[in-house]
């Protein structure tokens, strides 16, 4: 008998069909002989809803933290009347969360601040909201379930809205709150994405948090195999909506999934499998929606390379080359350090960075809405360079997007960047920047915004 973390995102419970075809989806599990524990996230779109409101309400408006309750509160309970009707507990729990978030807003209102502790208390109610009412929902199918509260058992530092897992504890707590539910037969449905400190205060997982609570709950229960399930058929090889004939990839190692979500794949993020696949538990990507699919699996390593070693191609939008160019940095060290410090400052992620060899210019992708902020910091920290003429100037790109190929196979396979650049030629796609790791695992180029789709179906034809 083997213990599968079963990890359902937003859409995924978003719906009453799609709560149903999780019901089935765990059905059929236990039919096979297997003990499912449950990982929820919030409903689609509760987090950035209550958020929403939360921010509002730090800016002096507390009124709609009033109207999201009443629409969440609405739509909760539709669901819960569709899926678990009669479950009256669950619905005012429901409500009481709710109220729980007004009378939230409102001190953040009073206050004029909302603290990271604030927000992650607000943040958690979604899941908070989704697993009683997920539980309902197996128990109206006839699958004893048991809603638990992860804040009782994965315990974090006090790093609010990034939290960090202790793991010794957090297994023990698991091993004394989740184990007794899977032995007595039931299963533990857990809310996604939070914890709580040794305080007792709530704290959340960060970006991917759901996906994150699904691998540490994996490892704490020294599970099998952790699936994520989600609305895809497992990673794609790109975009299905840029070429449609993209296809879902039987097998991804850790590395290539970790470039993959850098550059803006909707992946899992690589933070959330690392403990999975550090220890051997088999990790699969799976959709909800065709459970029959048998999705994607993530590996540690992967000796099986396909013939061209591309495994998958993105494409990250909206990014903007900046230049810091001149002959004056000629040989003068500390320019790229003093420049990244400048960028640092303004709290701005650095996607790419590219510098010709004769060290006159540096030239580095950053999103293109904090393009001018970035800007602006360069020309503050070497105004006196630009003042003496050391430097001819700092200049911003107009809209790009970095392509990105992705496998490990290709340290294997000679040539895959010559037929990467070759395809964006034949294709008429200038190539503004190029970089590529000393991993071989990923190739990134920089390409006019208008020209990005382009560019993904030229290379996705490479892909055998």
């Amino acid at each position: 008998m083997k213990t599968i973390v079963m990890k359902f995102g937003g859409t995924s419970v978003g719906s009453p069909e799609a709560i149903r075809n999780l019901a089935q989806i765990v059905r059929t599990a236990q039919a096979g002989g297997d003990r499912p524990a449950v990982v929820v996230s919030a409903l689609s779109g509760v987090t950035d809803l209550l958020l929403t409101a939360a921010h509002a309400a730090a800016e002096g408006d507390a009124s709609p933290a009033r109207t999201t309750a009443d629409t969440l509160r609405d739509r909760h309970h539709r669901t819960l009347t569709a899926v678990a009707p009669g479950a009256e507990a669950v619905g005012q729990l429901i409500s009481d969360s709710l109220d729980q978030f007004v009378n939230l807003c409102q001190a953040i209102s009073v206050l004029g601040e909302a603290s990271p502790r604030a927000l992650d208390a607000i943040a958690s109610l979604g899941e908070r909201m989704s697993a009683p009412l997920v539980a309902a929902a197996l128990e109206a199918e006839g699958i004893p379930a048991t809603a638990i509260n992860t804040a009782e058992v994965v315990l974090t530092d006090s790093h609010f809205l990034n939290a960090t897992p202790d793991m010794d504890a957090t297994r023990e707590r698991a091993g004394a709150r989740i184990q007794p539910v899977l032995d007595a037969a039931r299963v533990p449905v857990l809310t996604g994405f939070i914890g709580a400190d040794r305080r007792g205060a709530v704290t959340t997982l960060g970006r991917g948090g759901s996906d994150y609570s699904a691998a540490i709950l994996g490892v704490a229960l020294a599970a099998d195999e952790v699936w994520i399930w989600t609305d895809v058929n497992g990673v794609m090889t790109t975009d299905p909506r840029i070429a449609p004939d993209a296809r879902t990839i039987p097998v991804l190692t850790y590395r290539e999934i970790s470039e993959l979500a850098h550059f803006g794949a909707k992946v899992l993020h690589p933070k959330t499998i690392r403990p999975v696949v550090e220890r051997g538990i088999a990790l699969w990507v799976k959709n909800t929606f065709e459970p029959a699919n048998p999705g994607t699996r993530i590996v540690l390593e992967d000796d099986g390379w396909v013939e061209g070693g591309i495994r998958a191609v993105t494409a990250i939008k909206a990014q903007c080359v900046i230049t810091l160019e001149g002959r004056g940095m000629l040989g003068i060290p500390g320019i790229a350090a003093r420049t990244f410090a400048a960028v640092a400052r303004t709290r701005t992620s650095v996607s790419l960075i590219s510098q010709a060899s004769s060290e006159q210019s540096i030239c580095f992708v950053v999103p293109f809405s904090a393009s001018q902020t970035v800007v602006a910091a360069l020309e503050d920290e070497f105004r006196r360079e630009l003042a003496g003429d050391d430097l001819d100037g700092v200049t911003a790109s107009d809209p790009v997007a970095i392509i990105t190929v992705v496998g490990a196979g290709m340290v294997h396979t000679p040539g895959v960047s010559g037929r990467m650049f070759s395809a964006l030629g034949n294709a008429a796609v200038n190539v503004v920047a190029i970089a590529q790791g000393g991993s071989e695992c990923g190739i990134s180029c920089v390409v006019s915004a208008l020209q990005a789709d382009d560019a993904v179906r030229a290379i996705h034809q490479l892909i055998v």
